[in-house]
């Protein structure tokens, strides 16, 4: 640790993290300058949305355990619909045998605007016992699910080991995900992708749920119920945003301008140059497929895609490498919510 002090003294940050395992830099961001957040109570900002006796507050108060079993799965959605904002939790994932689970933590408006409709994702896929899970990213604006923009990415933790916070920036100009206080991947919003970037209120989801026809291995890996109840546990929730209704369009654009002006002053709202070289290298060692690098799919990249160079070399054609590392497709998916039928999803 000294001589890590002494590299510190004589090195900028960005050189210091460029210079040490990705591990070691990632952890080093995750646990260094926190971002100031306010969590909330579960009930101060959320509301149960589906599988009776399947949520389970916490003896708190300030978080809750979604469960899947043989009936159901389990799901909380907020109490309010908000334009733009920051949706964050702290997570921790089933261990043992997973395989054809998703945990979904994601922001949408399809109750609302069902052909229309917006949404901004982080799902996290099981796999088979000793197999690590896996998540992928993805967004949709105006009903464009016929253009997926996916990516899939390994972790460099195991999720089930402890609590670790996932978060989506969503402000007019950009989106931003983050692992802990890390940014895994930014959408810059381009004129050229028009309705496609999301742009109308949305609330926030998290539910657990049997994705056996796609979820693991292409479908081939099913739930198994014998390793049931499969816990998903949520803490520290966090809500920032201005609260709409988009049928009323209320409230008015002023009192959001303010909300949305506090947003992006946000420790969150800017990647140092710190955080982007390490989100340069965490794309690099841990994403494993990039719709932009998929020409098969999409001939023309999608405007909104940065074309590396050294990254499309790896990447090739199909935008997919093979699995690897220690925290190492799919048919059309279905609903996260009681199972009904969707067509949002590639085959990968």
């Amino acid at each position: 640790m000294d001589g890590l002090r002494y590299f510190h003294d004589k090195l900028p940050l960005v050189s210091l993290l460029v210079l040490l395992p990705l591990t070691t830099t990632l952890s080093i961001l995750a646990n260094a300058a926190p971002f100031n957040l306010t969590t909330i109570p579960f009930d101060e900002g959320y509301n149960h949305l589906f599988g009776d006796g399947n949520l389970v507050r916490s003896p708190d108060g300030k978080g809750v355990r979604l469960l899947l079993d043989q009936y159901t799965g389990s799901g909380f959605i907020s109490s309010s619909l908000y334009d733009h904002g920051f949706f964050s939790a702290k997570i921790k994932l089933p261990s043992d045998y997973t395989a054809g689970i998703c945990v979904a933590f994601y922001t949408s408006n399809a109750d609302v605007f069902e052909k229309s409709h917006d949404e901004l994702d982080i799902e996290f896929l099981g796999n088979r016992e000793r197999k690590p899970w896996r998540f992928q990213t993805n967004l949709y604006g105006n009903g464009s699910t016929s253009r997926g923009r996916e990516e899939r990415y390994r972790l460099w933790f195991d999720p089930t080991k402890d609590f670790h916070r996932y978060s989506i920036l969503w402000t007019p100009n950009n989106i931003i995900f983050y692992v802990d206080e890390v940014p895994i991947r930014e959408v810059v919003r381009k004129e050229a992708m028009g309705g496609d970037y999301p742009s109308k209120p949305m609330s926030l989801y998290a539910t657990i749920w049997d994705a056996s026809n796609w979820a693991t291995d292409g479908g081939k890996a099913k739930v198994n119920y014998k390793f049931a109840p499969f816990v998903a546990e949520f803490k520290d929730l966090v809500l920032e945003g201005c609260p709409a209704d988009p049928i009323e369009q209320f409230p008015f654009a002023e009192f959001c301008a303010e909300k949305l002006a506090y947003l992006t002053s946000q420790d969150y709202s800017t990647i140092s140059h710190a955080r982007r070289a390490a989100m340069r290298r965490f794309r690099q060692r841990y994403m494993y497929y990039s719709y932009c690098y998929d020409s098969l799919r999409y001939p023309v990249p999608m405007p909104e895609c940065e074309i590396i160079p050294a990254e499309k070399a790896r990447f090739k054609d199909t935008g997919r490498l093979k699995f690897g590392g220690s925290h190492k497709k799919q048919p059309k998916r279905r609903s996260r919510n009681q199972g009904a039928a969707s067509d949002n999803q590639v085959d990968m």
